[in-house]
């Protein structure tokens, strides 16, 4: 069954549409590593800092259908305002992320095993939390880290952003193996070539 709900498609929806090579832009807005980890073939990896940056020349280069992909569907939303906000029509987000589409039994790509940002998000900010706590036996005032790490996740929850995720994004360990320049990727897009 696929979706007819605006600005979304579901994995049965996106894989139908990619068996039948319609005319369809697929969007990875994860970073550089997840992607290599694995991704949906022909997709082009624009991270969604790089959204944030360029929206107006992302937008401009987008000429049909497009379906924003990242884990979960929180960073594809994040892109999917950003760009109808620099004027970018024909916006979807994958309801599920790149899980779902492989558990629909679409193909897809694997590469170098990398941890997605969202597991590790949770291991610092538990980490945070443990640390802080057990600090918290000998230094009171160490325990007042996990307060703080609660009001910011409570605040990315409210705002349906992470700035611990951006943070780590910009590690080495984000970045894949080599970095793109912005220029490349708006490049891919153009030419709506494969990753």
């Amino acid at each position: 069954m696929t979706t007819t709900t605006p600005g979304r498609f579901d994995a049965a929806a996106l894989r139908a549409r990619l068996e039948r090579r319609d005319a369809l832009t697929v969007i990875d807005v994860r970073t550089p590593a997840e992607f290599e980890t694995v991704r949906i073939p022909g997709s082009v990896n624009a991270p969604l800092p790089l959204i944030e940056k360029h929206a107006r020349q992302v937008a401009e280069r987008l000429d049909r259908d497009v379906v924003l992909v990242c884990q979960s569907g929180n960073r594809a939303r994040q892109a999917q305002q950003r760009l109808a906000g620099a004027g970018a029509a024909r916006l979807h987000v994958l309801d599920g992320g790149v899980g779902s589409y492989e558990t629909a039994g679409g193909e897809v790509v694997r590469g170098r095993s990398r941890w997605s940002l969202e597991r590790q998000v949770r291991l610092v900010a538990g980490f945070l939390v443990l640390g802080s706590s057990l600090a918290g036996l000998r230094a009171p005032r160490a325990g007042m880290l996990a307060g703080g790490v609660g009001a910011g996740l409570t605040m990315s929850a409210l705002t349906d952003t992470c700035t611990l995720g951006r943070v780590l994004s910009a590690l080495p360990y984000n970045r894949g193996p080599r970095a793109r320049t912005p220029e490349e990727i708006l490049d891919q897009l153009t030419a709506g070539s494969p990753a």
